[in-house]
């Protein structure tokens, strides 16, 4: 205390700063999870189309920071009535709080990423046959007001908040929104060429790149670490930070069973090891233990894992099966698996209760699914939400970036 006294500092003052650092720290690790996302869809995605889907990563991120920072937090945080349903529209980030316990800019930006994290989600199962600007328009209207809405619902105090609804980190506010939005645009968007045949004939599309797709999933267990352990919000004393490193010792062991349990399920079912599979299992684990990674025990967190792991698989199968194309697997590894995640949530947390879980999630699904399937129709009877046939094929590189990925590849392709 003497020193702090002689430095001009408080505890009060010292918390402060620690607390905002550590926000920003979070909410940096959060933001590289838009790498992850670029490079895993790069590299399930065919080579012809990559150029368009590093573009749309890139661009959607921007877009999410700047439709958030202009209406988006309005609609989630400020003015809000507790309990409500309608948003105040209140004024951007006023001046600093006497009792807050950090910078609120430092919760802005933390915020902001969560929800370009959303947008991501869309990226890779409309990939390969969407129209570039359809999608950046989309990506304003998301970003900018569906996913704040809901967003105020649930964390800014809305009224499925009341409703005994528990999503520490986001499996269903940020995961299954992103997937809902992703199967509305689907739905209206139809399969790739030659995905599905007669007689539900299924032809697999290999992706392009597998150590780029298994380099973005590393990094995404990486920035997991940000998005769970920063929702914890504090780290300046010893009760805080014990809740994190707990966050982070379950976030890794989800993440690490479910990718062994869709090994095994690989195995069993087709007598290989998978490697996309794996990947999406490792992806299903950490969504499904972010509804509530601190409350599980080590051995409860491993479980939610295992189970998500397994159901991805089964469930990516299944999508398959019902002519729903979605090239990265998004709708069952963020949907799916945060529904999931979501149900399993009382298991282990006393404040949570199935019914108020399922409420939550069709509240924010439907929402999400409804706005988004306005906006994707509109789209498509206005602008057009599908590149042709010609492009398609061509891929959208040509027709929408003009620079390819790989030009070396095309060059040695196009002489040989």
């Amino acid at each position: 205390m003497e020193q702090l006294t002689e430095l001009g500092l408080t505890v009060k003052e010292l918390r402060f700063a620690l607390d905002t650092f550590y926000f920003l720290i979070s909410g940096a690790l959060v933001m590289w999870m838009a790498a992850g996302f670029a490079m895993l869809e790069a590299g399930l995605v065919r080579s012809k189309n990559t150029t368009e889907i590093l573009t749309k990563n890139v661009c959607l991120y921007s877009i999410a920071c700047i439709m958030y920072l202009l209406v988006g937090y309005h609609i989630m945080y400020v003015d809000n009535t507790e309990g409500g349903w309608l948003p105040s529209f209140g004024a951007l980030i006023g001046s600093q709080a006497e009792d807050a316990d950090h910078a609120l800019e430092s919760d802005f930006f933390f915020q902001v990423v969560f929800v370009a994290t959303a947008m991501s989600i869309v990226s890779g199962a409309v990939a390969e046959r969407m129209k570039l600007w359809a999608f950046l328009a989309f990506a304003v209207v998301l970003t900018g007001v569906i996913y704040p809405i809901e967003g105020y619902w649930t964390w800014g105090g809305g009224f499925v908040s009341q409703a005994g609804f528990v999503d520490f980190a986001g499996s269903g506010i940020v995961h299954m929104a992103g997937a809902a939005a992703a199967i509305a645009g689907v739905l209206l968007l139809g399969a790739r060429k030659g995905k599905y045949g007669a007689n539900g004939q299924v032809n697999p599309i290999p992706g392009s790149n597998l150590p780029l797709a298994t380099l973005g999933t590393f990094i995404l267990w990486m920035g997991w670490f940000g998005f769970n352990g920063g929702s914890q919000l504090m780290v300046s004393d010893a009760e805080n930070a014990s809740a994190v490193a707990k966050i982070f010792v379950n976030t890794n062991s989800a993440a690490a069973f479910g990718a062994v349990s869709a090994l095994i399920v690989c195995r069993l079912v087709w007598g290989k090891a998978d490697l996309t599979m794996i990947l999406n299992g490792a992806l299903a684990g950490l969504v499904a233990i972010t509804a509530d990674p601190l409350s599980p025990s080590l051995q409860m967190a491993a479980l939610i894992g295992l189970l998500a792991g397994g159901l991805v698989v089964f469930s990516i199968v299944s999508f398959d099966r019902i002519k729903i194309d979605d090239p990265v697997g998004a709708i069952s590894v963020h949907g799916v698996a945060g529904l999931f995640g979501l149900m399993a949530v009382p298991l282990s947390n006393a404040d949570a209760t199935f019914g108020g879980q399922l409420f939550g999630a069709a509240v924010i699904f439907g929402w999400v699914f409804a706005a988004s399937f306005a906006v994707w129709y509109l789209l498509k009877v206005t602008y057009g939400i599908r590149v042709s046939e010609e492009e398609e094929y061509q891929g959208m590189d040509a027709s929408d970036c003009g620079i390819d990925a790989y030009p070396e590849f095309v060059s040695v392709k196009a002489g040989s």
